[in-house]
């Protein structure tokens, strides 16, 4: 049952169930498995132009925007443990103001990009080993695509805010109806209008808008009520500190847990073309766990948000378990199915024989991703609902220093075995740590309710 909207009268938190789980995990499941097959659409028409170079720019021109777009990832964290815990209060101005905060954060950063254009652009292209061509058509595909930045992060803050309130299916709505109007643009400025990389650009950032205006007509409740007229509320020093450290734990562990996939990429690197190439193919198999297995964190945080509001420990005990259980069940289902489809999906994904060889030797690292990772996942949504981020950000911390210790050892032994190994240590490290401070956090939420 969806959170009361600003406007309504407050609803007492309803039992967590797995019904209610399961409303919230699923339409996030479908929106993220949109995400790359929108990637694939935009390759796929400008691949009809049979131009090496332009694939290459609008690949390298999405990655690089991104790479930037991500640092602000922790707008959409953030502002769902921070909704869900005013939801759980039953505090509608305090959801409504948490809105307006996260609007002024992202469109503020949006507009920050844009300004900052000829350095972003200039040194993200400077940093690329692509050609001149390529990196020609990038810079068109950059500079069309950076005016539509402050869209683009402020519906991190519209989809937290969403999520906060268990309408993930209007995540959803906003999901499809950006791909769909991407698509539609895509198929009309490159194949009809002739607009090649620049048609490409300008079909994203037109859906991207229409994304935000559509997210905001979906949100329209929190503007119908004074909050926007009540500066000193929505100024009020005391919430803006708390988003403020909220927001920047998160973007450190973000950059933290970045810096475990790096190192992973510099090794495998090291190891030769082959190798590089096997576990870039292997890494999609993380991506599809990390996106699939989203709706039941998403899920974790938003009822354990609104428990910890609410102060009852009874339902953010039992939030957290049946978003567990569902999780383990997915994790488990994803590595059976990566164990039996593996090597076909390898064959999918490349067709270079020793590639197709190597992918198939360490496939089996891959394919225990999901179980490995799942605690983690979940214990992370716990925390952002309940917005103990320092916690986080710390243990966090403590997992990659041990996987730091742990990478050079182990592949110094064992080769790209020993990598693998290492990526599993951190995530497994990462739920062990986090379930130390567990019990802080359960102390915290006060009395079972």
């Amino acid at each position: 049952m969806s959170a009361a909207a600003p406007g309504s009268p407050a609803a007492a938190p309803q039992p967590v169930t797995h019904g209610r789980v399961l409303r919230i995990a699923l339409p996030i499941i479908l929106s993220n498995l949109t995400v790359p097959l929108l990637g694939a659409v935009d390759t796929g028409v400008v691949g009809q132009l049979g131009q090496a170079e332009l694939i290459g720019a609008v690949g390298l021109g999405a990655t690089l925007l991104a790479a930037i777009y991500w640092l602000f990832g922790f707008l959409r964290m953030g502002t769902t443990g921070l909704t869900a815990q005013a939801v759980g209060a039953g505090d509608r101005t305090e959801v409504a103001a948490h809105l307006w905060r996260a609007l002024l954060v992202g469109l503020s950063g949006g507009l920050l990009l844009v300004l900052l254009q000829p350095l972003l652009i200039g040194g993200a292209l400077a940093l690329s080993p692509a050609g001149p061509e390529v990196e020609m058509l990038a810079r068109d595909y950059l500079a069309i695509r950076i005016w539509t930045a402050p869209a683009a992060i402020a519906l991190f803050g519209i989809n937290g805010w969403l999520i906060g309130q268990e309408r993930t299916g209007a995540v959803l709505a906003v999901q499809l109806g950006m791909n769909g109007l991407n698509v539609a643009l895509d198929l009309w400025f490159v194949l009809a209008l002739g607009w090649g990389v620049r048609g490409v650009a300008a079909a994203t950032a037109l859906s991207e808008l229409a994304g935000c205006l559509w997210g905001l007509w979906l949100c329209r409740a929190a503007f119908c009520g004074r909050i926007w007229r009540e500066r000193a509320r929505l100024f009020a020093p005391a919430p803006l500190r708390r988003m403020a450290a909220v927001n920047r734990d998160i973007l450190v562990r973000g950059l933290l847990i970045e810096a475990v996939f790096v190192a992973a990429l510099f090794q495998g690197a090291a190891m030769g073309d082959v190798t590089l190439a096997a576990n870039q193919v292997l890494m999609q198999f993380l991506t599809l766990s990390a996106y699939a297995l989203d709706g039941f964190a998403f899920a974790a945080e938003t009822l354990v948000g609104q428990a910890f509001g609410a102060r009852m420990r009874g339902m953010l005990t039992r939030a957290l378990h049946l978003a567990a259980l569902w999780g383990a069940g997915g994790a488990a289902l994803l590595s059976l199915g990566f164990l039996l489809a593996g090597p076909r999906l390898i064959d999918l994904m490349t067709t270079a024989p020793d590639v197709r060889l190597a992918a198939r030797i360490w496939m089996p690292w891959a394919a225990l991703a999901p179980l490995s990772g799942v605690a983690a996942f979940m214990l992370d949504g716990a925390f952002v609902g309940a917005t103990r981020t320092r916690d986080m950000r710390d243990m966090m911390a403590l997992a990659v220093i041990l996987y730091f210790a742990a990478l050079w050892p182990l592949v110094r032994v064992f080769g790209n075995h020993g990598l693998w190994a290492a990526l599993h240590l951190s995530l497994v490290a990462r739920a062990l740590f986090l379930g130390l401070r567990f019990p802080a956090l359960l102390r915290a939420a006060g009395q079972a309710g």
